[in-house]
Order: structure tokens, then C-alpha cells, then sequence
């Protein structure tokens, strides 16, 4: 069975960007414009990761893991992607949750051997 992830980005250049690195690999894919529709996607479907970028509109990246954490869906690991790269950034996406904080733009070769290593 494929795994599945859902990406979560307002950008959708972005978006197809890991899109098109996870198909190639095999791997199916869902995905979100901001936070609070990922939220809505993981209480109905089961994830094997989810890639969340950090600043989006309606609910950003730290509050959707936080929720998220917090029993708002099906559990999975949790990619942050982000252009924020500082030490505080990462710090902040551990500390809500994150298994991973990756800063953009990201090498398809690094996305897929972090999807191994979580999922």
C-alpha cells in the first residue's frame, strides 16, 4: 500500500513542488492551503506524514501541529518546511510538536530520506 502524505503550504508552487517529488517516488498525496483545512483533512483521513510550512493565513503552521498534537485528527509525523531557518525557529517547531524542521527550499533527495526515516 502507497504511504500518504498531505503537504500544507499557501503557496502552491510549493505545494507542487513536493507534489511532484512524492509521486515520482510513489507516494500519494492530498493537499491544504492553510492550517485549518489540513485540520479538516486529518479528522477524516489517515496520514503516514504531514509537510507544514509555517506562515500561512486562517491558522498557521505552529498552531495546526499544536492542534493537531493536542487530538484534532489521526496521528502521523509532522515536517515542518519553512524559509524560517534561525535556531528559534526550529526550537518553536519542536516545541509544538514537530518531528522535523526542514528549511526551504528542500532537496528531493533529503524529503525522501526523511519520509523513509518517519514513516
Amino acid at each position: 500500500m502507497a504511504k500518504k502524505v498531505l503537504i500544507v503550504d499557501d503557496s502552491l508552487t510549493i505545494r507542487m513542488y513536493h507534489k511532484h517529488i512524492l509521486t515520482q517516488a510513489g507516494v500519494a498525496c492530498d493537499e491544504a492551503e492553510n492550517g485549518m483545512e489540513a485540520l479538516e483533512k486529518v479528522q477524516t483521513t489517515q496520514y503516514d506524514l504531514c509537510l507544514v510550512d509555517i506562515n500561512m493565513p486562517v491558522l498557521d503552521g505552529y498552531s495546526f501541529v499544536r492542534r493537531f498534537r493536542a487530538g484534532e485528527g489521526l496521528p502521523a509525523p509532522v515536517i515542518m518546511v519553512s524559509t524560517e531557518s534561525e535556531d528559534k525557529d526550529k526550537t518553536t517547531s519542536y516545541e509544538n510538536g514537530a518531528n522535523m524542521h526542514l528549511t526551504k527550499p528542500v532537496q528531493a533527495d533529503t524529503l525522501l530520506t526523511y519520509l523513509k526515516l518517519l514513516t
